[in-house]
């Protein structure tokens, strides 16, 4: 995997490419002396976590044969005062949607997400507590 970061050259903008040929523009707050023009890298730190576990979480489902059709997580992190102001607290709230997901099945597909494959939370969890809860919606 590789990523390439690229100061813009104003202000606190940078640009990254990703491998896989895509591009994200990351900006800084006003005060840090941003423009407000993309999210900042922590927050796509987060978001990426967020991403890499509601993948997991949508492919244990559809690989085991439950009938997912939508998954959301939304994710409230806490983050240190001081420098390094790493994640200190993350908390996953899922929301998935399907037709007559079993709660057991879907607690285990956050577990096995949480403990195995998402790189990320797994990454994370060094210097975070993190905690999860779920919601299913009948489709």
């Amino acid at each position: 995997m590789e990523c390439k970061v690229k100061w813009a050259g104003e202000g606190m903008s940078f640009t990254a490419q990703t491998g896989s040929g895509h591009s994200v523009t990351m900006d800084g707050a006003p005060e840090a002396g941003g423009r407000n023009l993309g999210p900042r890298p922590m927050e796509l730190v987060l978001a990426g976590t967020g991403g890499c576990t509601a993948f997991d979480v949508v492919l244990i489902l559809k690989k085991g044969r439950h009938d997912v059709r939508d998954c959301e997580v939304s994710l409230a992190a806490e983050r240190a005062e001081s420098d390094p102001k790493v994640f200190t607290r993350i908390h996953f709230h899922f929301v998935v949607t399907g037709r007559g997901l079993k709660r057991e099945v879907v607690a285990r597909a956050i577990e096995l997400s949480k403990d195995k494959y998402c790189s990320a939370s797994i990454m994370l969890g060094k210097t975070a507590e993190i905690t999860h809860d779920f919601a299913i919606v009948e489709a």
